[in-house]
């Protein structure tokens, strides 16, 4: 059994690349966008986006653990901004004895990623665009990554058929 922790950049290819594992392996793919997005489309209000965000990662968590718990394989498509996501990621495979997996999909080109944002059908908890080259730069290089696990970084600026199989290969390692 395994547990993937997507990371990157919003339009840097985590879903895209999270579905083709999904649709290989069997997994249970928890979508963030997907949990987010239907928090805010119920509420009719206006809320706090880091309230929004603090109550679907909390969803996003129970679903983890439940499938993990069931002994499925389970994939958690997310920006990994937060060390806390980290933890608790390894603390449930450790818990649940899953095979921890990290990936990271990579782009160092803004107007690549804002063409994507741009041309992709958009979930109200998405971003539209980058705003701040300084913001982007400063996120693409401070994800929070696992000490003393090998993680795959993907440039995922190729086409995916040129590394899906090397990323189903290191899932399954």
């Amino acid at each position: 059994m395994f547990f993937i922790q997507m990371s990157g950049f919003p339009g840097s290819g985590k879903s895209t690349l999270s579905r083709q594992i999904a649709k290989r392996t069997g997994a249970v793919l928890i979508d963030h966008d997907i949990v987010k997005s239907a928090l805010l489309e119920s509420i009719k209000e206006e809320m706090d986006n880091s309230l929004a965000g603090k109550i679907s990662y909390n969803i996003d968590w129970s679903l983890i653990e439940f499938h993990l718990s069931q002994g499925h394989d389970v994939i958690f498509d997310s920006p990994c901004l937060y060390d806390e996501l980290v933890n608790k990621g390894t603390d449930l495979s450790t818990k649940y004895q899953a095979t921890y997996k990290y990936i990271e999909c990579y782009i160092d080109d803004v107007r690549e990623i804002n063409f994507r944002l741009k041309n992709r059908e958009r979930m109200t908890s998405q971003i539209k665009e980058v705003t701040s080259e300084e913001a982007f730069r400063y996120t693409i290089h401070n994800s929070k990554k696992p000490a003393n696990i090998k993680c795959l970084l993907v440039d995922t600026s190729k086409p995916l058929e040129s590394y899906v199989e090397d990323v189903l290969e290191y899932v399954m390692e």
